[in-house]
């Protein structure tokens, strides 16, 4: 009789440490399909690879990516894909609007915009130079901050709006530059 009480009483100790593991299983399976939701639909991070957003972003930087944002606005900085890479710029042209750069001087639809957030030089430029008077629906011009040293819609072409991935205006990395990206 004392046996099956031991054994009773192992048994049941096992089932109690087998319900605690899946209790812990259970809540670590949680963390992780939270964690790859969160990721993979509203935010993730980004690494800055080069100088073409100098002097707002410099090259190393990590960026807050904000995947559920899809209305862009221009001026604000949207990361896209282009051939298998992820590009960081800033929207400049939205739909509807004609681009051209003269004498260093932003024109939308011939109306002087400023661009408080640019100081570098930007060469001549016309949207009619892409084939496009104006920019279509579902499309974007793109450039860099750093003019004269970026791979943007002045070489790519526009930007459909089913290759940007969402916007960013958040810096994670380095901590001394936490917060806001400074347009």
């Amino acid at each position: 009789m004392d046996e099956q009480i031991n054994n009773n009483m192992e048994s049941q100790h096992k089932q109690g440490k087998f319900m605690v593991f899946m209790k812990e299983f259970f809540i670590y399976f949680l963390i992780i399909i939270t964690v790859i939701l969160i990721r993979t639909f509203l935010v993730t991070p980004i690494r800055v690879d080069g100088d073409s957003m100098n002097d707002t972003l410099t090259n190393g930087e990590i960026l807050l990516l904000k995947k559920y944002d899809k209305s862009y606005e221009r001026f604000e900085v949207v990361v896209f894909n282009y051939k298998n890479e992820k590009l960081i710029k800033r929207i400049i042209g939205v739909p509807g609007d004609h681009i051209a750069y003269k004498d260093n001087k932003l024109y939308i639809n011939n109306k002087y915009i400023e661009e408080p957030m640019i100081d570098k030089k930007t060469y001549d430029f016309d949207l009619n130079q892409l084939g496009f008077d104006i920019i279509p629906e579902h499309y974007y011009f793109v450039m860099g901050d750093n003019r004269t040293n970026s791979k943007d819609s002045r070489m790519i072409g526009l930007i459909s709006e089913k290759d940007i991935l969402g916007t960013t205006n958040f810096i994670l990395f380095p901590f001394n530059k936490l917060g806001s990206i400074n347009k």
